[in-house]
């Protein structure tokens, strides 16, 4: 009978996330912090920001009394699993986001309009319908003279109009009438944009079953990878596919665009806007830029899921799944053939562990040399001969000898007024390699002046190699010879 049939539908539909949703204890609370941070505001947050808000929510919470036990994160995960979150990682994203699902924002739309209803019965739903309707039979109209009989009474009627503008009786829109249509405008545009989230729902979809009907083929080859290896692609192809292309299209149109930006603009700066509230204004103002957003963030899935498609066919990864896919089914196969001969608390298997030793990270000590020092007592080293030439040898080395090269630049200053780093290291060659060519250029940074142009220097490296380089050019001159002293 009917009422069955009816009955299992909602029976499905009850285990549904929506009804679960509506129905679960918590279900105010929940669709309450997911509506004030990924709705109202923001539609996507990375994981970072989104658990600090929701903690912060959590807190405010407990202190009116409610049991909220469990942190953010262990609340965010649950709700992920209920279906009432989508959580995605954006390529060259930091974190991963999370996003209200399709479900979601169909309870909060549904809730909203129980908190605001609004009539439906109205002029502009029904000026809608008629207009859809009359479009569609001329659309489809195959006979020629009823079209053009059609059009000549067009245009006779724009005629009547315009004589009629120009004789001074133009009819305007009242405010009631104009407030009534933009509402609804705004609400067809709204569902508009959430309609996003579904057709990526359906790629998706369709993603998961092409890769799936590749995997499950037992032939050579099937339909799916016939149309691939040929050069279709399925998804921008299937039934979703066309529709939104279609529609993506039409909303990349320049004219297109023009006509509705210069529509939003003229409408903005009618007296009867003022009505509205600020969030029906915000969204009339943002709509172009949500319709595109969302429909290049559609557009983005579908370029992707049809590049991961034909890249997995290509690369011959779908073979290496198909073999898995038919030991297992060997597998349960087999087990299923001796079930009826070995029971569940009679099988005996003689497993080998592996040789790898598991452990917490707990468990690891740090390694402490003191630990593993021999019992003996320390016994006294070779006394090694040292002497000052030794000792200033290591520190030549180890550090820029400032001391020389100022003295180097002194007696350069001496001869002539000025000098370059270049005319210095031909008269007192590099001691110290690239270590005098660096503090040269130090000394220069602070005590020279620094020209427009560069000079070639060479020098003489502790490997005996002769190297050059090519350096800012800076004078040393003798009127700040007393900073060098």
């Amino acid at each position: 009978m009917k009422a069955n049939k009816a009955i299992a539908t909602y029976r499905h539909l009850r285990a549904q996330p929506l009804w679960r949703l509506l129905a679960a204890n918590n279900g105010p609370i929940i669709i309450g912090l997911l509506q004030t941070h990924l709705y109202e505001t923001e539609r996507c947050l990375p994981a970072s920001i989104f658990y600090e808000r929701i903690e912060r929510d959590i807190e405010g919470l407990r202190a009116q009394g409610e049991d909220f036990p469990q942190t953010a994160q262990a609340y965010v995960s649950s709700w992920l699993a209920d279906g009432y979150l989508e959580r995605r990682f954006p390529t060259h994203a930091a974190e991963e986001e999370y996003e209200l699902s399709t479900t979601t924002i169909e309870a909060i739309r549904f809730l909203s309009s129980l908190i605001q209803p609004h009539s439906t019965a109205t002029e502009s739903r029904l000026a809608l319908v008629i207009e859809a309707l009359a479009r569609l039979a001329e659309d489809t109209d195959t006979n020629k003279f009823r079209r053009i009989d059609r059009l000549m009474a067009e245009q006779a009627r724009i005629d009547k109009q315009i004589n009629a503008i120009h004789k001074g009786q133009m009819r305007v829109l009242s405010h009631a009438t104009a407030l009534e249509r933009i509402r609804e405008i705004i609400t067809l545009a709204d569902e508009l944009t959430s309609d996003f989230l579904r057709v990526r729902d359906q790629f998706e979809c369709l993603n998961r079953d092409l890769k799936g009907r590749i995997l499950d083929n037992d032939g050579s080859r099937s339909v799916v990878l016939d149309s691939l290896f040929a050069g279709i692609d399925l998804i921008a192809d299937s039934e979703a596919g066309r529709t939104f292309s279609a529609f993506w299209r039409l909303l990349t149109n320049p004219e297109q665009v023009a006509i509705l930006q210069q529509a939003i603009d003229t409408v903005m700066s009618r007296e009867f806007m003022a009505q509205l509230d600020a969030k029906e204004r915000r969204f009339l103002r943002k709509l172009m830029r949500t319709l595109l957003e969302q429909g290049g963030m559609v557009h983005e899935v579908m370029q992707t899921f049809a590049r991961s498609l034909k890249s997995f066919v290509q690369s011959r990864e779908y073979l290496e799944q198909r073999r898995l896919n038919q030991l297992l089914k060997e597998a349960q196969r087999a087990a299923l053939s001796i079930k009826d001969e070995i029971k569940a608390n009679e099988f005996t298997y003689s497993l080998t562990l592996t040789s790898s030793r598991l452990c917490s990270l707990a468990q690891w000590v740090l390694y402490d040399p003191a630990l593993q020092a021999l019992p003996e007592h320390m016994a006294a080293g070779d006394t090694l001969s040292i002497d000052l030439a030794s000792v200033s040898e290591l520190v030549f080395q180890s550090e820029i000898d400032f001391r020389t090269l100022k003295s180097d630049i002194l007696a350069m200053l001496e001869q002539h007024t000025q000098a370059s780093i270049a005319e210095i290291l031909q008269q007192f060659p590099a001691r110290q390699g690239l270590g005098s060519v660096i503090g040269l250029l130090a000394l220069g940074s602070r005590h020279g002046y620094k020209v427009e142009s560069s000079e070639n220097i060479t020098w003489t490296g502790d490997d005996a190699q002769q190297r050059s380089a090519c350096i800012p050019k800076i004078f040393f001159v003798r009127d700040k010879a007393h900073e060098l002293a």
